[in-house]
C-alpha cells in the first residue's frame, strides 16, 4: 500500500483528532489574546520552550512496523518541562509551533503533519489541565510539586499512547492490542527515563531559569544514549527470535517447514506477506504472521502486489538453488544492514531445513515402497504370503465380535499350459486379470493375497456362519467363469478352491493347512469347491502317506541342508549340493524325493520338486548377494524325467529367482530303468539346451553306466562314495576311480568324488586327476546360513575355502603322471560354466 492509500485510511481518525486539537488551540489563543501583552521575558520563555519542543520532536528513535516507520520522541518530557515554567496556553501554542517546525524539517506527508501537531497539542493541553487541577504552584516547595508533575506526565504519556497506538495499528493492519503489547517494557523504561530527565531539568531551572537554553543539548545527549539502548535491545530480540525460528524449522515435515517459514518470517521481518517458491516441484506457499493464505502450484497462485524483497534459497559453495524467499510490503521500504544480514541467515537456515525435510521425505517414501514390496506381490499388487500370515494372525488375535473368519484358497487349473503355449507374458496377464476379478468381488474387509504361481487366497471376515463362508467362496469362484479376452483369444479360466473356518487353536498356520487340504481334495476329485470339515476330512498326517507328504509340501515340513563341493587342490568351494529331508513326526528322517520315487504319489512329486528347487535357488541367490556366486546341485528322481513339462517348470523357477540356468545342476539318480525311454531323452535334451547342468550321480555302480553316458548329455560325473571309501585298501576301487577320471577327461567332463572323509583320500584322488570332491572332510551338510558363515570364515585367511591347499601356490610341485596328462579342477572350471568364478 502506498503512502497516499495509508493517508486515506487514516483520514477519518486523524480528522477527529485535529478537530479536538483545534478546539484546544483556539481556547489557548483566546486566553492569550485576552491577557495583558507579554513581556520580553515571557516572549523569550515562549521562544525557548518552542525551541525545546522542536528539538524533542526532531530527535526520535525510528521503529519500522511493516511498511510504515514510526518514531519514539521526547515531546512529552519537553511539554512537562515547559508547563513547569510557563502557563498552559503558552505551552499549547509553543507545542503547536515547535512540532510544526520539526515536521517541516523532517519533510513528512501533510496528513502525518496534521496528526503529529494535533496529537501533541492535545498532550500539552491534557497535561496542563492536569497540572492546574493538581494545584500546581511554581513558587511552592519543590517536594510538594513532585506529585502534580507525576500526574501531569502520566496523563501526557497515556494520551500519547491512546492516540498513537490505534493510528499505528490501522496503518499497519495489525491489532491494537498487539501493538500495545509490543515492546511495552521498553516504552515504559523510556517514559521513566524521560520523566527523570524532566524532573532534573526542573531542578536546574529552579536553581536558575537562565539555564533553560542548556536543556535542549542535554536532551539530545540523553536521546543518543537511549537510541543506542533501543537498537541494542532490538538486535537482541531479533537474534533471539531468529534462533527460535531456526529451531522451529528443524522438523522433517516439509509442509510444516514451509508453513513455519512464512508465518515466522512475516513476524521476524515485520512484513505484510511472505512467500516461499520452490523450483522442484513448482510450489508456492504464501502467508502472513497469522496464517498460510495459499499453498499450491506456482502457476495457480493468485497475483499479489506490493514492494518485494527477495532472497535466494541456496547453499554454500554454489549449491543448487532450491527456490526463492520473498518479503512483501504494502509500501516501499529499505532494510537496514542488520536486517539484510538477518534475511541472509534466515534464508540459509530455511534452505537447510527444506533440504533435510526433502531428504527425509524421500527416505520415508523409499521405506514405504520397500515395506509395501515386502508385503505385496510385485505382479498383481495383492498381499503376499507373508502379509497374509501376519495380517491373518492379527485378525485372529483380535476379538471378533463382527463374525467368524475363514480362508479360501484358489488354484488355477491347467495354468501351466497357458505359459507353455502362449508364453509367460500372456500368463502374467491372466494372473493380473484373475487378481483384479477376485479383488473386485471380495468384501472391503477381506484380505486378498497371491501365494505364488497360480495360487490365490482370500481371508473372509465378518461371517455369521460356516455356511456363509461356503457361499462367499462360491461367489468368488464364480467371477472366474467369465471368459477372459487375451489378444484375439477368449480363454476360459478353471479353478479349484478349498475353504476352511478359522480353528480355535493353531492360528493362520493351521487355517492355511486346512484350506490347503480342502483345495487339494477339490483338485483331486475334480470338484470346484471343497469345504474343510474335521468330522469327514481324514487327518492327512494319520490316515495316508499321501496326506502327510501334502502337508510336507504345503507347510514346508521338509528340510534342505547343503554340503560344499570343493576343489581338491586348493580347498576352495566351487559348488554346493542340496540334500532334502522329510521331517516326519513318527518316522526317521528320510529323503522326501527318494520316498516319492518309490510310492504311488506321482500327483505330489511335481509340487515337492518345485518346493525343493525354490528353497535351493533361494539359498543360491542369498549366497550370490553375499559375494559367493556358487551353483547349487539338486537331486532329481527318475519319475521327474517322465514329465515333458519338467524343463519348463525348471526354467520358470530360475526366472522367478532371477538366476542364470548354469547356476543349477540336476543330479540324475537311478536312471538305468528308464534310460531307454524316448521321453527321458527329450526332457534331458531340453534341460541341457536351456543351460541347466546335468550330473550323473553314483557313477560306476550300475552295469550299464557306459551306455547311459553315451545317451545322456551330462556335464559332470560323480564317483560313488563306495569306491572312495574302499580305494585305500582295494586296488580294484582305485582302478575304477582312475578309469572314471580318465573317461571324464576324455569327454571333457568334470569328475567329482563323493564321500571324501580324510586327507589321504583327498591326496590320492588329486593325484589320480580327480578335480573336485565332497564329504565330511570338507563339511557336513549344514543350513544355508551355516554354509554362508563357513564361507565367510574361510580357511587360512581365504574366504570361500573350507580346507587348506595341498600345495603352496608358489611351490614347485612334481605332478604324478595322471595329473600331468589331465586338467585339474581349476582348469576344468575355467571352461565349465557351472564352476566358473
Amino acid at each position: 500500500m502506498s503512502d497516499d492509500e495509508t493517508d486515506r485510511r487514516l483520514t477519518p481518525l486523524i480528522g477527529l483528532v485535529a478537530v479536538v486539537a483545534g478546539g484546544v488551540l483556539a481556547f489557548a489563543l483566546t486566553r492569550l489574546t485576552t491577557a495583558p501583552p507579554a513581556s520580553a521575558h515571557e516572549l523569550a520563555t515562549i521562544a525557548t520552550i518552542t525551541f525545546l519542543i522542536t528539538v524533542t520532536a526532531i530527535v526520535k528513535v525510528p521503529v519500522r512496523i511493516r511498511s510504515a516507520t514510526h518514531a519514539l520522541t521526547w515531546i512529552e518530557a519537553g511539554v512537562v518541562v515547559a508547563l513547569a515554567v510557563a502557563p498552559t496556553e503558552q505551552v499549547v501554542l509553543a507545542t503547536g509551533l515547535g512540532v510544526t517546525i520539526a515536521t517541516a524539517i523532517l519533510r513528512i506527508s501533510p496528513v502525518k503533519v496534521v496528526f503529529s501537531v494535533s496529537k501533541n497539542i492535545l498532550i500539552a493541553g491534557a497535561a496542563g489541565i492536569t497540572l492546574t487541577a493538581a494545584g500546581w504552584q511554581p513558587a511552592g516547595d519543590f517536594g510538594q510539586l513532585i506529585g502534580p508533575l507525576v500526574m501531569a506526565y502520566l496523563v501526557a504519556a497515556v494520551v500519547d499512547e491512546l492516540l498513537a497506538i490505534p493510528v499505528i495499528a490501522l496503518a499497519t493492519r495489525t491489532r491494537v492490542r498487539a501493538q500495545f503489547r509490543t515492546n511495552w517494557d521498553l516504552r515504559l523504561a523510556g517514559f521513566l527515563l524521560r520523566f527523570l530527565v524532566a524532573l532534573c531539568t526542573l531542578v536546574i531551572l529552579r536553581a536558575d531559569t537562565r539555564l533553560l537554553p542548556a536543556i535542549p543539548p542535554l536532551v539530545l545527549s540523553l536521546h543518543l544514549a537511549y537510541s543506542a539502548r533501543v537498537r541494542t535491545r532490538t538486535e537482541q530480540q531479533v537474534w533471539r527470535r531468529l534462533a527460535q525460528i531456526t529451531d522451529a524449522l528443524n522438523v522433517v515435515d516439509l509442509d510444516a517447514v514451509l508453513a513455519t517459514a512464512v508465518t515466522k518470517a512475516a513476524d521476524l521481518f515485520s512484513a505484510d506477506e511472505v512467500e516461499v517458491e520452490l523450483h522442484e516441484p513448482r510450489r508456492l506457499v504464501r502467508g502472513s504472521s497469522e496464517t498460510v493464505r495459499y499453498d499450491g502450484p506456482t502457476a495457480a497462485a493468485p497475483v499479489s502486489e506490493g514492494f518485494v524483497i527477495t532472497a535466494p534459497l541456496e547453499g554454500h559453495r554454489n549449491a543448487a538453488e532450491l527456490g526463492t524467499l520473498r518479503l512483501r510490503f504494502l509500501g516501499p521500504i529499505r532494510l537496514s544492514e542488520r536486517e539484510q544480514y538477518t534475511l541472509s541467515t534466515f534464508a540459509s537456515a530455511l534452505y537447510t531445513a527444506i533440504r533435510n525435510a526433502t531428504a527425509y521425505a524421500e527416505l520415508a517414501r523409499v521405506a514405504r515402497e520397500h515395506a509395501y514390496d515386502a508385503a505385496h506381490d510385485a505382479l498383481t499388487g495383492l498381499a503376499n504370503r507373508r502379509h497374509l500370515l501376519e495380517g491373518g494372525d492379527d485378525r485372529l488375535r483380535q476379538k471378533r465380535t463382527g463374525g467368524g473368519i475363514a480362508l479360501l484358497l484358489i488354484d488355477l487349473n491347467h495354468f501351466k499350459e497357458i505359459n507353455d503355449t502362449l508364453g509367460h507374458r500372456a500368463g502374467d496377464r491372466v494372473l493380473v486379470e484373475v487378481a483384479e476379478r477376485i479383488r473386485t468381488a471380495a468384501a472391503p474387509d477381506d484380505l486378498v493375497a497371491r501365494l505364488g504361481g497360480d495360487e490365490f487366497a482370500v481371508l473372509l471376515t465378518g461371517l455369521p456362519s460356516p455356511a456363509m463362508a461356503t457361499h462367499r467362496a462360491e461367489q468368488l469362484l464364480a467371477v472366474l467363469r467369465e471368459p477372459l479376452a487375451l489378444a484375439d483369444l477368449r480363454l476360459t479360466i478353471e479353478a479349484s478352491g478349498g475353504v476352511a473356518m478359522a480353528p480355535n487353536v493353531g492360528g493362520m498356520d493351521e487355517l492355511l493347512r486346512r484350506a490347503d487340504v480342502a483345495m487339494y481334495q477339490a483338485k483331486r476329485s475334480g470338484r470346484r469347491l471343497v469345504t474343510y470339515a474335521q468330522s469327514r476330512t481324514p487327518d492327512p498326517g494319520i490316515r495316508s502317506p499321501d496326506g502327510e507328504l501334502h502337508r510336507t509340501i504345503g507347510d514346508y515340513e521338509f528340510a534342505l541342508t547343503f554340503q560344499p563341493i570343493v576343489d581338491l587342490g586348493t580347498g576352495e568351494v566351487i559348488a554346493v549340493e542340496a540334500l532334502d529331508h522329510w521331517r516326519h513326526r513318527n518316522r526317521a528322517t528320510i529323503g522326501s524325493l527318494r520316498y516319492l520315487a518309490t510310492e504311488d504319489t506321482a500327483n505330489l512329486l511335481s509340487a515337492l520338486v518345485d518346493a525343493v528347487l525354490d528353497q535351493a535357488l533361494i539359498a543360491a541367490g542369498h549366497w550370490r548377494d553375499s559375494g559367493f556366486d556358487l551353483p547349487v546341485a539338486v537331486n532329481v528322481v527318475p519319475r521327474c524325467l517322465l514329465d515333458a513339462r519338467f524343463p519348463s517348470s525348471v526354467a520358470a523357477r530360475l526366472r522367478t529367482h532371477r538366476l542364470p540356468a548354469d547356476r543349477l545342476a540336476l543330479e540324475l539318480t537311478e536312471a538305468l530303468s528308464i534310460s531307454r525311454l524316448e521321453i527321458v531323452d527329450e526332457v534331458l535334451g531340453r534341460l541341457r539346451d536351456n543351460g541347466v547342468r546335468l550330473v550323473l550321480d553314483d557313477f560306476g555302480t550300475g552295469s550299464a553306466c557306459l551306455s547311459l553316458l553315451s545317451r545322456i548329455p551330462v556335464h559332470q560325473l560323480k564317483i560313488d562314495q563306495v569306491f572312495v571309501t574302499a580305494m585305500e585298501s582295494s586296488r580294484e576301487a582305485t582302478t575304477v576311480i582312475r578309469s572314471t577320471v580318465e573317461l571324464g577327461h576324455s569327454l571333457d567332463l568334470m569328475v567329482i568324488a563323493d564321500g571324501v572323509e580324510s586327507e589321504p583320500q583327498r591326496r590320492i584322488l588329486w593325484e589320480l586327476g580327480c578335480g573336485a570332491g565332497q564329504g565330511r572332510l570338507f563339511g557336513r551338510p549344514m543350513s544355508a546360513d551355516g554354509l554362508l558363515a563357513a564361507l565367510r570364515r574361510g580357511c587360512g585367511g581365504r574366504p570361500g575355502a573350507v580346507a587348506p591347499a595341498l600345495h603352496d601356490p608358489a611351490a614347485v610341485v612334481r605332478l604324478p603322471a595322471a595329473r600331468r596328462t589331465a586338467p585339474d579342477a581349476r582348469a576344468t572350471r575355467s571352461t565349465d560354466p557351472v564352476f566358473r568364478d
